[in-house]
């Protein structure tokens, strides 16, 4: 029986000569050297280091050798690519001293220097916001009414003909408190505080909500579990659409400019009747749907923009809540006053309201 055969034929592959490796490795290192900051570092180390670098390429090539000669390749590669790393990890270390080092003398404050500069202070846009819409109400006669954000069930849902099958009593757009049996909710609206407002005084009624509101929403720029509605409800002898019309156009014009004006778009709430989507003109295009020849970016060439929802008062709330529905009618209308300042003010992202950062908040001054 004959043994094994341990001959070989020499195999030459280019990326593996030793002087193909050493070229290799002297490139990289000298590139290592060469790297003035971090990022050039980086750029470094993925074309030496990376999987479409020399030495790793080089490394496939082991592989293709006879057996008895890839022990050799192997230490060839393993020590230019040690050399390699280690090249980089030294020089790193420098880089990053030096970077901290550059940070602290250009980010130096000398906190001993007199000053007689105090910052100005700013509140927070939607204080002043609902504010504004509040002085815009009561210069028309109405009142400002407020309710608590914790809530009882009926008047959140029940008084306002949400039945107990409607789907927003569920733990998708409802936080309810614990223990269940107390039947509270955190308010998913400010219409309760139209109910408690119809509870406690006699027609005439004229008045108008903002508060928080609270929904189980995902947290992006345009959702948040907390957000500020506001919401008008009027309830005398004769009231029809088109008081809430006049209205509404009245708002729009304050909020955003003279000749601003709303239209409607039929719709279902369980609390009105006729129900309607409140629609804005474009405040930037004047509802021509274009911009310097270009389509309008703020209402995507529409012309409108979606403002928030209204109607007349279904008579079973005035019934619920011990309005005579023979004798009184009435509207009711909502908006996010959150929406209405990203409106106003060109806000794209929802979370800058909500974030706290004083920057942001600066920019407003003390005034809308």
């Amino acid at each position: 029986m004959s043994g094994p055969n341990t001959d070989y034929d020499p195999v030459e592959v280019t990326p593996l000569k030793p002087e193909e490796v050493e070229a290799a490795r002297d490139a990289a290192l000298a590139a290592i050297a060469a790297a003035a900051d971090l990022d050039e570092l980086k750029q470094v180390r993925i074309e030496h280091t990376g999987d479409r670098s020399p030495l790793a390429l080089a490394n496939r090539e082991i592989g293709a050798l006879p057996p008895a000669a890839r022990k050799e390749a192997g230490q060839r590669i393993g020590q230019a690519r040690g050399a390699v790393n280690q090249a980089l990890a030294a020089r790193q270390e420098v880089l990053e001293a030096e970077h901290e080092q550059r940070m602290l003398v250009e980010e130096t404050v000398d906190v001993t220097l007199p000053t007689d500069r105090v910052p100005t202070g700013a509140r927070h846009p939607l204080t002043t916001g609902s504010e504004l819409i509040a002085d815009i109400f009561v210069a028309m006669g109405w009142e400002v009414a407020e309710g608590p954000v914790i809530e009882a069930e009926w008047l959140n849902f029940d008084a306002l003909n949400l039945g107990p099958d409607h789907p927003a009593r569920t733990m998708q757009d409802t936080f309810w408190t614990d223990p269940p049996e107390d039947h509270l909710v955190l308010r998913t609206h400010t219409s309760p505080v139209q109910a408690r407002t119809m509870l406690s005084r006699t027609p005439p009624i004229y008045v108008v909500c903002p508060g928080r509101v609270f929904r189980t929403d995902e947290y992006d720029a345009t959702h948040s579990p907390v957000f500020h509605q506001v919401e008008g409800l009027a309830v005398d002898e004769g009231i029809t659409m088109a008081h809430l019309k006049g209205t509404l156009d009245h708002f729009a014009a304050q909020m955003f400019g003279e000749g601003i004006s709303t239209r409607f778009r039929p719709s279902y709430f369980p609390f009105t009747e006729p129900s309607a989507e409140v629609d804005l003109v474009c405040f930037v295009c004047r509802g021509a749907g274009k911009l310097d020849g270009a389509t309008c970016r703020t209402c995507r060439g529409e012309g409108w923009i979606e403002w928030g929802g209204c109607g007349v008062v279904n008579p079973r709330v005035l019934t619920a809540c011990g309005v005579d529905a023979e004798r009184y009618t009435g509207f009711a209308f909502g908006m996010g006053i959150d929406r209405t300042l990203m409106f106003r003010h060109g806000i794209e992202d929802l979370r800058a309201l909500f974030e706290g950062d004083v920057r942001f908040t600066t920019a407003f001054g003390t005034e809308l």
